[in-house]
């Protein structure tokens, strides 16, 4: 079956900050390290204040833009339901995505006023990326802001976990599944955070319910949403959640369940940087893969492939160019 989209995705629209900070700047401000935390807009300015930086690079970004950002990229084609201001951060945001070749729901609606959502990254010397959000207009996200032409159009629907933590968000999630599952389209969501599983658990029990077509995770976040303390119990708790999952596990690779057996992913090598975004382009990767003939293997290669580049520099997307070439070297070795 011919689909316009290989995956149509939802989530947070934010625009990135990013700077280095020590592990002393976060315990000064009590900041907590490694998480996601939402914060309001005069929190969010003071600690960028505080960092005192000459420049503020901005990027746009948010988890689900980056994994659909990924998909384009490789060479797949996408589509985007998120809210963003009609301010310049807004302009911006989707000045990117239509230079990306990515459909977004802004080409049926307009932008309405407010803020548009900026995300604060501070990256510690470990690599280790601690994210302070102040989601703007983007805490609207509705129903409405859903593209049940584009659902139906799309091979994959991804939610981002991320949208739990409003109540609009958390209909619009219930809302983009039951879609899906109308029009016989396959739903992908990621847990996205520790601390929004912790925080949120029972809304992405009714979020996943029976089960999900495919699950992306990490490794604490698999252990906290099925209660168990050790992997292995978790990634067989998770059969009775989800058809087909994959657990990343940083620097030991993936594991991915392909509905009947395990399948290990190997680590590539690198000296991590900056694991900002490490998440959302394996899962990019992986949805391009499988929507485009590689298997759950191949495409795991390629994800952990991808995800190992991105650690091994600033900033959470990669060039154009790398991606192709990136693609070029698992492709000549299948």
């Amino acid at each position: 079956m011919n689909k316009k989209y290989n995956v149509y995705g939802i989530g947070n629209a934010l625009v990135d900050m990013e700077f280095e900070v020590t592990d002393a700047f976060l315990e000064k401000h009590e900041v907590k390290k490694g998480v996601m935390t939402l914060v309001d807009e005069q929190t969010q300015y003071q600690l960028i204040q505080d960092i005192n930086r000459a420049e503020t690079v901005e990027n746009p970004g948010g988890s689900a833009a980056n994994t659909i950002y990924a998909v384009s990229q490789f060479g797949g084609k996408a589509f985007y339901s998120c809210k963003v201001a009609n301010d310049p951060f807004g302009d911006l945001y989707l000045e990117d995505m239509k230079e990306a070749g990515i459909d977004t729901n802004f080409d049926r609606q307009e932008q309405e006023d407010g803020i548009t959502g900026k995300c604060l990254v501070m990256i510690t010397g470990d690599a280790e990326r601690t994210l302070n959000t102040y989601l703007g207009i983007t805490s609207t996200l509705s129903t409405s802001d859903i593209d049940e032409r584009a659902i139906r159009d799309s091979e994959y629907v991804y939610i981002e976990g991320y949208l739990v933590s409003s109540d609009t968000g958390f209909e619009a999630m219930k809302e983009t599944k039951k879609t899906a599952a109308d029009h016989q389209v396959k739903t992908a969501l990621t847990l996205s955070d520790p601390s929004i599983v912790k925080a949120f658990k029972e809304r992405f029990e009714e979020v996943i319910g029976a089960s999900v077509n495919l699950l992306f995770c990490n490794e604490e976040e698999a252990k906290i949403y099925t209660g168990k303390d050790n992997l292995g119990e978790a990634r067989e708790a998770l059969k009775r959640e989800a058809e087909r999952f994959v657990i990343t596990q940083g620097p030991n690779g993936a594991i991915i369940y392909d509905g009947d057996t395990f399948i290990d992913i190997e680590p590539y090598d690198v000296h991590p940087i900056d694991t900002n975004g490490a998440g959302d382009i394996f899962a990019g990767a992986f949805l391009y893969g499988i929507t485009n003939g590689f298997g759950y293997a191949g495409a795991g290669k390629l994800a952990s492939l991808a995800g190992s580049r991105i650690v091994s520099q600033f900033g959470p997307r990669l060039k154009w160019h790398e991606v192709q070439q990136l693609l070029k070297e698992v492709t000549s070795e299948r």
